[in-house]
């Protein structure tokens, strides 16, 4: 297994050093993610694993809705601020783990993964490939998988490191035919800074 003690300092470094509403991904207003789902997907509880979930405030809206979550980062100290802020949640699964390498073997099956700007951050294939591998033994039949990475326009680099940047037809080839694109679009995020990020939204769901 591959030393990730680099990565997860580089990540906490940031995560403890700097105010969360700074941070270049940071959205108060997370519908778009929400709204992107087919209707009544969400209204019942469904098991969702968020990779790279930081202090995202994604976390406080799905289970104010009822959700059970796995949720993954690969900083200690993005999940400490976040089990800080949410406290006690017999609702939640806790797992500071890096996914360019396996998950451990006693995880749930999931109804929905959501990815919002991890997967761009995987440079080497066999990084991309043990992700989706991941990604395959979780996701349950007809579960959904939302990802949501910088798309070609998008920029080079995000903090401080270098992206993979997709567009459809890059995502469609790590995710079809096992699983079935339902919808996708271009979203530009605008940063605390006022920066535009274009990003590549794409819904799939397991056939």
């Amino acid at each position: 297994m591959k030393d990730n003690s680099g990565k997860q300092a580089h990540w906490n470094h940031i995560f403890r050093d700097k105010p969360e509403e700074s941070l270049g991904w940071y959205e108060q207003d997370v519908s778009y993610t929400l709204d992107f789902f087919p209707e009544g997907i969400l209204a019942e509880p469904q098991t969702i694993f968020i990779a790279g979930a930081g202090t995202s405030q994604l976390v406080d809206g799905l289970l104010a809705m009822g959700h059970r979550l796995i949720l993954n980062d690969i900083s200690d100290a993005a999940l400490a601020k976040l089990r800080g802020r949410i406290g006690k949640q017999d609702a939640v699964i806790w797992l500071a783990a890096d996914l360019s390498q396996a998950l451990p073997d006693d995880l749930p099956p999931v109804d929905i993964w959501i990815d919002r700007a991890v997967l761009h951050f995987l440079i080497d294939e066999q990084a991309i490939k043990q992700y989706f591998a991941s990604l395959n033994r979780l996701v349950k039949s007809a579960g959904f998988v939302l990802l949501a990475e910088f798309a070609e326009t998008g920029a080079e680099r995000c903090a401080g490191l270098p992206v993979h940047r997709y567009s459809l037809a890059a995502m469609n080839r790590r995710m079809l035919p096992v699983f079935s694109l339902l919808k996708h679009a271009h979203y530009d995020y605008i940063t605390p800074a006022g920066g535009n990020r274009p990003y590549l939204y794409a819904l799939y769901q397991r056939n």
